[in-house]
């Protein structure tokens, strides 16, 4: 099997990521990034998920971004957002943004599938019921793909990098029936930004409206806690 390298924050998209390059046949290496963010549990959680999904390995790297300034999910200073309407979500780029984080992300990622010999990455981004960030938008992508293919020994050699983003255009609805069909166990999924320690969800946050919504369009009762 062809590994890949698959980006698992412990959220619901991550895990249904996961899950996807299990099926398509990929020794999936599940890579969980301790950035200092706000909502740390989903780093316990990833852990359960990548051992529950079957992942072929799974690594959690620590680094530091809490000096990032003006970031809700690195900086205590600054208030997650709470109560906005789904409309609204999306219309802008709201302070949950983590400067360059998926930039930061798949570099760890792309460094670690070279090394296992890979030339697949695997992303949890959405450009459909996304919060704004730039860093999930397909132009991103695209753009990263090509550094890869020129920052590596594999893409100097003529190696093809694959970066995988299957649920970039799907609704959080659509989202939430895969992770239902393929069996993904989406109560310890985290999909809050500003949860209590025990990891149950604010319920307010654009995370968890927009996982709400999804749950919601998609039938699906949602029984993780909190929710």
């Amino acid at each position: 099997m062809r590994p890949a390298v698959v980006l698992l924050s412990g959220g619901l998209d991550s895990a249904t990521c996961l899950a996807w390059a299990r099926r398509e046949g990929f020794a999936a290496h599940a890579l969980t990034v301790d950035y200092g963010q706000r909502h740390a549990i989903e780093v316990t959680r990833a852990a359960e998920v990548a051992r529950r999904l079957g992942a072929a390995s799974h690594r959690i790297v620590g680094i530091d971004l809490t000096f990032l300034a003006g970031s809700a999910l690195t900086d205590r200073t600054v208030g997650v957002p709470k109560s906005r309407g789904t409309t609204d979500i999306g219309s802008g780029i709201p302070t949950t943004y983590v400067p360059a984080r998926n930039t930061v992300l798949l570099a760890l990622a792309l460094a670690w599938s070279e090394s296992l010999g890979g030339r697949d990455l695997v992303i949890g981004v959405n450009a459909v019921d996304y919060s704004g960030y730039p860093d999930c938008r397909p132009e991103f992508l695209r753009a990263f793909a090509a550094v890869a293919g020129c920052a590596t020994k594999a893409g100097a050699e003529g190696g093809a990098w694959r970066i995988h983003a299957p649920l970039l255009q799907l609704s959080k609805a659509e989202i939430v029936r895969r992770a239902v069909a393929w069996d993904v166990p989406y109560t310890l999924t985290v999909s809050c930004y500003d949860p209590a320690v025990s990891g149950e969800s604010c319920g307010a946050c654009d995370a968890c409206l927009l996982r709400a919504r999804g749950f919601l369009e998609a039938g699906v009762q949602d029984e993780a806690p909190g929710r």
